[in-house]
């Protein structure tokens, strides 16, 4: 049974597009990808962090979904969109996406974003990304291009 009002919702919005993927709450904190993979016992690899970005000049908001372990390359990511691009402060990222920072999920947003995939994320059979709180999360199968619609998939590194 879950807790949290913010996992319940995230939960009615995967039910409703009939998904079949469950959200789980943990006991402690998974807001970074090694508290995230220690608590369910997976390779940080398999975290997915989804992480906001603002296009500098249009003020765009920018998802890109990366493995737990990589370091996204904002100039690798500013060439892609040309353009620009640094973080945006906590407003700007609930204001687009509904979520507050460390429970961001990769779909479900306020807004419609531009979504990048780290190409690494597709080399596994499941990945796990947070489900509207630090605590929550939930399992997505390898198929991760169906689940989330409109994304380009890139190298973030």
């Amino acid at each position: 049974m879950l807790r949290s009002k913010r996992a319940k919702q995230f939960q009615s919005f995967l039910d409703d597009r009939g998904l079949g993927l469950k959200v789980v709450e943990l006991p402690e904190s998974s807001r970074s990808a090694a508290e995230a993979a220690q608590a369910l016992g997976c390779a940080q690899e398999q975290i997915v962090k989804s992480l906001v970005f603002q296009k500098l000049d249009t003020e765009e908001a920018i998802l890109v979904l990366a493995s737990g372990t990589n370091r996204v390359n904002e100039d690798a990511i500013s060439t892609v969109v040309g353009g620009p691009i640094g973080r945006p402060d906590a407003k700007f990222v609930r204001n687009v996406t509904g979520f507050s920072i460390g429970g961001i999920p990769p779909l479900g947003h306020k807004q419609e974003l531009t979504v990048f995939v780290d190409e690494d994320l597709l080399s596994f059979d499941e990945v796990w990304a947070a489900a509207g709180t630090p605590s929550a999360v939930f399992m997505m199968p390898g198929n991760l291009p169906d689940i989330l619609g409109d994304h380009q998939v890139i190298c973030v590194k």
